[in-house]
Protein backbone atom coordinates (compact mmCIF):
# COMPACT_ATOMS: atom_id res chain seq x y z
CA UNK A 1 0.00 0.00 0.00
CA UNK A 2 1.39 3.47 -1.03
CA UNK A 3 1.20 6.23 1.01
CA UNK A 4 -1.82 7.89 -0.71
CA UNK A 5 -3.83 5.01 -0.87
CA UNK A 6 -2.91 5.08 2.74
CA UNK A 7 -3.86 8.07 3.79
CA UNK A 8 -7.07 7.90 1.50
CA UNK A 9 -7.99 4.59 3.65
CA UNK A 10 -7.68 6.06 6.96
CA UNK A 11 -9.71 9.40 6.15
CA UNK A 12 -12.45 7.31 5.25
CA UNK A 13 -12.40 4.77 8.28
CA UNK A 14 -11.46 8.35 10.16
CA UNK A 15 -14.61 9.56 8.78
CA UNK A 16 -17.37 6.54 9.11
CA UNK A 17 -15.86 6.49 12.88
CA UNK A 18 -16.97 10.21 12.85
CA UNK A 19 -20.26 9.31 11.21
CA UNK A 20 -20.76 6.27 14.18
CA UNK A 21 -20.15 8.36 16.98
CA UNK A 22 -22.85 10.90 15.98
CA UNK A 23 -25.42 8.04 16.43
CA UNK A 24 -23.83 8.16 20.30
CA UNK A 25 -23.82 11.75 20.95
CA UNK A 26 -27.16 11.62 23.36
CA UNK A 27 -25.76 8.90 25.94
CA UNK A 28 -22.19 10.69 26.27
CA UNK A 29 -21.79 12.12 29.79
CA UNK A 30 -21.14 15.69 27.72
CA UNK A 31 -23.32 15.33 24.46
CA UNK A 32 -21.44 18.62 23.53
CA UNK A 33 -18.61 16.87 23.65
CA UNK A 34 -19.47 14.21 21.75
CA UNK A 35 -20.99 16.42 19.24
CA UNK A 36 -17.46 17.53 19.05
CA UNK A 37 -16.36 14.19 18.75
CA UNK A 38 -18.11 13.65 16.17
CA UNK A 39 -17.11 16.66 14.01
CA UNK A 40 -13.45 15.91 14.65
CA UNK A 41 -14.10 12.29 13.12
CA UNK A 42 -15.59 13.82 9.97
CA UNK A 43 -13.57 16.96 9.40
CA UNK A 44 -10.37 14.86 10.38
CA UNK A 45 -11.50 12.06 7.64
CA UNK A 46 -11.93 14.51 5.30
CA UNK A 47 -8.33 16.29 5.78
CA UNK A 48 -6.72 12.70 5.28
CA UNK A 49 -8.85 12.52 2.29
CA UNK A 50 -7.58 16.10 0.62
CA UNK A 51 -3.71 15.62 1.91
CA UNK A 52 -3.71 11.96 -0.14
CA UNK A 53 -4.82 13.54 -2.88
CA UNK A 54 -2.76 16.68 -2.73
CA UNK A 55 0.31 14.09 -1.31
CA UNK A 56 1.86 14.28 -4.77
CA UNK A 57 2.34 17.90 -4.85
CA UNK A 58 4.36 18.26 -1.23
CA UNK A 59 7.50 16.66 -3.24
CA UNK A 60 8.72 15.45 0.51
CA UNK A 61 11.77 13.26 0.86
CA UNK A 62 11.91 9.77 1.72
CA UNK A 63 12.48 11.00 5.48
CA UNK A 64 10.13 14.14 5.49
CA UNK A 65 7.26 12.19 3.89
CA UNK A 66 7.29 9.06 6.72
CA UNK A 67 7.26 12.12 9.42
CA UNK A 68 4.57 13.66 7.91
CA UNK A 69 2.79 10.51 7.76
CA UNK A 70 2.91 9.28 10.66
CA UNK A 71 2.34 12.49 12.28
CA UNK A 72 -0.86 13.25 10.68
CA UNK A 73 -2.44 9.61 11.23
CA UNK A 74 -1.53 9.94 14.94
CA UNK A 75 -3.19 13.52 14.70
CA UNK A 76 -5.94 13.42 13.31
CA UNK A 77 -6.72 9.96 14.94
CA UNK A 78 -5.94 11.11 18.64
CA UNK A 79 -8.07 14.15 17.97
CA UNK A 80 -10.77 12.14 17.73
CA UNK A 81 -10.20 9.85 20.07
CA UNK A 82 -9.21 12.91 22.87
CA UNK A 83 -12.42 14.48 21.97
CA UNK A 84 -14.32 10.85 21.92
CA UNK A 85 -13.30 10.78 25.20
CA UNK A 86 -14.06 13.71 26.52
CA UNK A 87 -17.47 13.27 25.98
CA UNK A 88 -17.48 9.84 27.52
CA UNK A 89 -15.84 11.29 30.76
CA UNK A 90 -17.25 14.21 31.11
CA UNK A 91 -13.87 15.67 31.09
CA UNK A 92 -12.82 20.12 30.83
CA UNK A 93 -9.84 21.09 31.49
CA UNK A 94 -8.62 20.30 28.24
CA UNK A 95 -11.92 21.56 26.68
CA UNK A 96 -13.18 24.11 28.95
CA UNK A 97 -15.92 25.09 26.64
CA UNK A 98 -17.06 22.18 25.12
CA UNK A 99 -16.73 20.76 28.79
CA UNK A 100 -18.34 23.78 31.08
CA UNK A 101 -20.35 21.89 34.05
CA UNK A 102 -18.37 18.75 33.71
CA UNK A 103 -15.61 17.27 35.32
CA UNK A 104 -13.69 13.71 35.11
CA UNK A 105 -11.23 12.15 37.71
CA UNK A 106 -8.14 13.43 37.50
CA UNK A 107 -7.06 10.85 35.85
CA UNK A 108 -9.54 11.10 32.93
CA UNK A 109 -8.78 14.83 32.74
CA UNK A 110 -4.73 14.63 32.47
CA UNK A 111 -5.57 11.69 29.84
CA UNK A 112 -7.84 13.57 27.55
CA UNK A 113 -5.32 16.66 28.35
CA UNK A 114 -2.14 14.52 27.09
CA UNK A 115 -4.06 13.16 23.85
CA UNK A 116 -5.03 16.65 22.89
CA UNK A 117 -1.80 18.34 23.92
CA UNK A 118 0.34 15.58 21.80
CA UNK A 119 -2.67 15.84 19.07
CA UNK A 120 -1.92 19.86 18.29
CA UNK A 121 2.22 19.22 18.58
CA UNK A 122 2.16 16.54 15.89
CA UNK A 123 -0.36 18.35 13.73
CA UNK A 124 1.09 21.55 13.49
CA UNK A 125 4.76 19.75 13.02
CA UNK A 126 3.00 17.46 10.17
CA UNK A 127 1.21 20.64 8.13
CA UNK A 128 3.96 22.99 8.96
CA UNK A 129 6.41 21.13 7.10
CA UNK A 130 3.80 20.39 4.34
CA UNK A 131 2.91 24.03 3.87
CA UNK A 132 6.78 24.70 4.09
CA UNK A 133 6.96 22.25 0.96
CA UNK A 134 4.28 23.67 -0.68
CA UNK A 135 5.32 27.38 -0.92
CA UNK A 136 9.14 26.08 -1.44
CA UNK A 137 10.31 27.85 -5.02
CA UNK A 138 10.75 24.27 -7.01
CA UNK A 139 7.98 22.00 -7.76
CA UNK A 140 8.62 18.30 -7.17
CA UNK A 141 8.52 16.46 -10.53
CA UNK A 142 5.05 15.11 -9.58
CA UNK A 143 4.01 18.86 -9.07
CA UNK A 144 5.14 19.94 -12.76
CA UNK A 145 3.56 17.28 -14.42
CA UNK A 146 0.16 18.13 -13.02
CA UNK A 147 0.45 21.57 -14.83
Amino acid sequence: MDTRQGLVRHGLTLFLAGLLTGFFVPLAANPRAGLAGHLEGVTNGTFLLALGCAWPLLGLGASAARAVYALVLFGTWANWLGTTLSAVFGTSKATPIAGAGHAGSPLQENLVLAILVATGFAMVAAVGTAVFRLWREEKPAAAAALQ
